[in-house]
């Protein structure tokens, strides 16, 4: 008797035809991070066991840094990371994975990325690198944990921030701030000791998880100024020599993935905020709409003295804010 369970268990006990490892760039126990995971199994049964992904967690072959090269050459199939760790090969990479205060939400840059021309700028800046972006992802906006009240744009002035070098730590120059280059491991021990004031870190739930606020306890939220791309890319070679079913598979599955993220997060960040606001000792701040406008100008003079560097950030910038320009975001 013809048994179907059977034949598909036989079929995903065989070996895949691509096996393939992927670095991310989160820590194991991180939300995302799982998620992630679980995708990879979800295109393994998808297609059949023909595509085995193995999503390894930042740090576990090469450094966050080093993946682009990594992909390139083969040491890892692909990874899912944020193309900022690469902004010193070239300032574009910086400007597609995080042009800080340009998005209201996470779809307005999904669909720059998909419709916008986003997508195809990202493949025209890594192919001397032999990489192909299959699909671009992200988180929603990041908070703000902070140590003391921040209720306006006035009260960054002097604040010691945690930010990373590049567009961030320059757009907090502007208004005032003093930002500190630590690296995210250090962001508890900071905020703890009191070494920073404030810090630029991640989404509201997983600082509510990693314990931020029990001593930084006026978290900015929603956010306003930080969403990191996630790249999910492939060697060119092998993407080029995939089955039209197969990348086609990869690329709805892993916009599925998108979504899927932003949505699981934001589910998280408002449990994690109703529950902080039950929390007598914690004071959540939402910053006003005219605040928010005056960070997004500041942001702006950065966008365009980062657009001179070279042809592709005057390319990203174009097309970026004629995006936001044509929706009246600009």
């Amino acid at each position: 008797m013809f048994c179907a369970s059977a034949l598909f268990a036989s079929v995903n006990a065989q070996a895949a035809e691509y096996d393939w490892k992927f670095q991310a760039s989160e820590t194991a126990g991180e939300p995302s991070f799982k998620i992630k995971q679980e995708w990879a199994q979800r295109i393994e049964t998808m297609s059949g066991g023909r595509i085995s992904i193995e999503v390894l967690p930042i740090n576990s072959v090469v450094g966050p840094t080093e993946t682009l090269q990594a992909v390139s050459a083969g040491i890892l199939q692909g990874h899912m990371t944020d193309p900022s760790y690469f902004s010193g090969q070239d300032p574009a990479f910086g400007m597609l994975g995080n042009l800080v205060g340009a998005w209201n939400n996470p779809y307005d840059f999904l669909e720059f990325m998909k419709d916008g021309g986003g997508e195809d700028l990202y493949n025209e800046l890594v192919a001397p690198y032999g990489t192909h972006l299959i699909a671009a992802a992200t988180f929603p906006l990041e908070s703000i944990p902070s140590t003391v009240a921040i209720e306006s744009l006035e009260d960054f002035k002097g604040l010691k921030i945690r930010a990373p070098q590049g567009m961030v730590y320059n757009i907090f120059e502007r208004i005032g701030a003093t930002p500190v280059n630590l690296p995210g491991s250090e962001v508890y021990t900071g905020l703890e000791k009191g070494v920073i004031d404030a810090a630029d870190s991640t989404v509201l739930s997983n600082n509510d998880a990693m314990g931020l606020h029990a001593f930084a306890p006026y978290p900015l939220y929603p956010g306003f100024h930080s969403m990191p791309m996630i790249a999910i890319s492939l060697n060119k070679e092998i993407w080029d020599g995939l089955p039209e079913d197969l990348q086609d598979l990869l690329k709805t599955s892993f916009d599925a993935m998108s979504y899927d993220l932003i949505a699981r997060l934001k589910a998280q960040d408002l449990e994690a905020l109703a529950k902080l606001k039950e929390d007598p000792d914690v004071h959540p701040i939402d910053l006003s709409a005219e605040d928010r406008l005056a960070f997004r100008q500041a942001a702006e003079q950065e966008w365009k003295e980062w657009a001179d560097d070279n042809d592709m950030t005057q390319k990203i910038y174009t097309a970026a804010t004629d995006f936001l320009r044509l929706r009246g975001q600009l």
